[in-house]
């Protein structure tokens, strides 16, 4: 059986996801992640998605691909559109020959040449990936997704996506994209001070840590699930991130004994989990129905969705109930690869 391939190529990693449909059933779902930093090397992109299909779908035959992204936004390209087009061109010079689309933000997947002719309406949509199709799921809900980045804050009313805006800005403004994750985020945007001692202490504003390092030390994720780069180079044990953490305060493990550092991170954790909430609460307060509906969280932070979730006293949905820990963490992988189901039924 021929299969589909849905790709969500991001700054940081490469994801994707093969199903093989017959009439209304999936038959097959596979997952791939591939932690890929593209601003070191954006060249090999080309080699990683080959690696990644090699993964996915060995010896077998695929009908079409259908891909979003969000990896145009990185400081390797001098622009949106540049970006969005290097990454369409890739994944269009890897596999020629194949049926391949792109969805734009409206939620259409549309025929590869025609994506290249207005890269900007395909720039960080893989969140429209992930809405579309939960709401067919559930389709009265607010999704949260907590990634190794970003958050996105979903409003889904009556089966329909009721965002505020659709590009990123509109979505910063609005409270519908917060920018931390479980991994890469700098703590000096988390926290501005931090209690040392009894007293507030002013932190360092550079890249010694990483919220990776805070969840590490905490038990919230394992050394495997660290897939960035550390900032110091150095390996993602509990040892290493105490002694990265330390450098927030302008210390180091041996000047601040492991007790304190911990203390730190359970701080900064409960600082992250407001920021999300913060950005829960904008959201609602535009549209308050969503107060009567669950909050459907997922994401390789989920934890950090519930945390915030359970401060408002609403009921949670965690999606890896439903899907799995590895689907629910790789979402618009999946979504785009039904979607692409979804249309080569109807038109094909």
């Amino acid at each position: 059986m021929a299969g589909l391939v849905g790709w969500d190529i991001g700054g940081v990693n490469v994801k994707a996801s093969w199903l093989v449909k017959e009439g209304e059933w999936i038959q097959k779902t596979r997952v791939v992640s591939r932690p890929f930093e593209i601003w070191h090397d954006k060249e090999l992109l080309p080699d990683v998605l080959r690696t990644v299909v090699g993964d996915i779908a060995p010896d077998r035959p695929i009908e079409a691909m259908a891909v979003t992204m969000s990896a145009e936004l990185s400081d390797v390209f001098a622009t949106k559109r540049e970006g969005v087009r290097f990454v369409l061109d890739s994944v269009h010079s890897c596999f020629p020959g194949y049926k391949i689309y792109a969805l734009n933000l409206s939620g259409k997947l549309v025929p590869m040449e025609d994506a290249l002719a207005s890269p900007l309406e395909f720039a960080a949509a893989n969140w429209v990936a992930s809405a579309q199709w939960l709401a067919g799921r559930y389709p009265n809900c607010l999704l949260v997704d907590v990634g190794s980045t970003t958050t996105d804050i979903l409003p889904v009313l009556d089966g329909r996506i009721h965002v505020g805006g659709n590009t990123d800005t509109d979505r910063l403004i609005s409270g519908e994209l917060v920018y931390t994750g479980v991994l890469r985020t700098n703590l000096a945007t988390i926290v501005q001070s931090v209690p040392v001692r009894g007293r507030s202490c002013r932190v360092a504003s550079e890249y010694f840590a990483v919220s990776g390092d805070v969840h590490l030390i905490l038990g919230n994720i394992k050394p495997e699930d660290y897939t960035c780069t550390t900032p110091d180079n150095r390996p993602p044990t509990v040892g290493s991130a105490r002694s990265r953490l330390a450098r927030l305060v302008c210390s180091d493990a041996e000047m601040l004994p492991a007790p304190e550092i911990d203390e730190l991170a359970r701080f900064i954790h409960a600082q992250q989990v407001l920021q999300i909430r913060s950005g829960m609460e904008q959201v609602i307060s535009r549209l308050p129905d969503l107060c009567r509906y669950p909050v459907v969280v997922f994401g390789v932070g989920a934890f950090l969705g519930k945390e915030a979730v359970g401060g408002l006293g609403l009921e949670i949905r965690d999606l890896k109930s439903d899907l799995g820990e590895e689907k629910s963490a790789a979402l618009p992988c999946i979504a785009i690869a039904h979607l692409l189901a979804d249309r080569w039924n109807t038109e094909f």
